[in-house]
């Protein structure tokens, strides 16, 4: 192995010593999933937070990571106005017993736009990665940047993950994206879980089922288009918690997704 290295070149090597010492520091983790998409605005973040808060709600150990490093939304859902102390290992924020991580939470202000280049988002993932006290869990959550560039790219290089769960909506333009976002993930050699479709007009659409036909998965499950979701996430409030048809649509896609 010492000499396989000294011949591979230096940016190889830090990142399987990195990559290294993420596993070491989430070995206490028992199943990682990301939940992404390509496409902006398909609901990435609902799905993330109720999935997290649904598998809470079935007895798991559960740690949500909010991995939009630049426009971070999983505290403002969840009405967290706790802060995250900025030193090494960093000490996610519990709400209900999940375990939440974001950027949103070492900043003064959430209102302030993040303005960093692609290196510092890296290494901000890095360290929710690796210096991170997350402790004992059954599931962690990392809802992703939408887009194929820097921040998927670095989970999926850095994390072994179980899968990605792809988040579409019955758009065409969110079936064409989410095809894209499958695509990279089988490209990088990440399992892919299945598709979930939000915002459904009920039942799983035509454009839905293509994605799922491209990527070689299955539909997990449709999340009806419900209009209060946004009185749900601007109070803070969780709505798989707080309504009970939302919880069996999440049960259905858990009951998959542990199988």
């Amino acid at each position: 192995m010492a000499e396989t290295q000294e011949r591979m070149h230096p940016s190889f090597i830090n990142v399987i010593r990195q990559k290294e010492r993420v596993r070491e520091n989430l070995s206490g983790i028992r199943h990682k999933i990301g939940v992404y998409s390509a496409k902006g605005g398909v609901g990435k973040t609902t799905v993330a937070v109720n999935l997290a808060f649904a598998l809470m709600k079935k007895g798991f150990r559960v740690g949500l990571l909010d991995a939009d490093i630049d426009c971070p939304n999983v505290a403002m859902f969840l009405g967290i106005e706790e802060r995250m102390e900025a030193k090494i290992p960093l000490r996610p924020v519990e709400k209900m017993g999940v375990k939440v991580a974001s950027t949103s939470l070492l900043v003064d202000d959430m209102k302030k736009p993040i303005i960093w280049r692609g290196p510092i988002i890296t290494k901000m993932l890095g360290d929710f990665f690796e210096n991170t006290d997350w402790g004992e869990l059954d599931y962690l959550i990392v809802d992703l940047s939408p887009g194929t560039s820097d921040a998927p790219l670095t989970i999926m290089q850095l994390l072994e993950l179980d899968g990605f769960i792809i988040v579409t909506t019955p758009q065409r333009i969110a079936a064409t994206n989410s095809i894209r976002s499958g695509l990279m993930a089988k490209r990088m050699s990440v399992n892919l879980l299945g598709v979930v479709e939000n915002m459904s007009n009920g039942g799983v659409s035509k454009n839905t089922e293509e994605v799922a036909a491209a990527l070689g998965v299955e539909v997990l499950g449709s999340i009806g288009l419900n209009q209060s979701f946004n009185t749900y996430s601007d109070s803070g409030k969780i709505p798989v918690i707080e309504d009970s048809s939302v919880m069996e649509a999440y049960s259905s896609i858990i009951a998959k997704l542990v199988a």
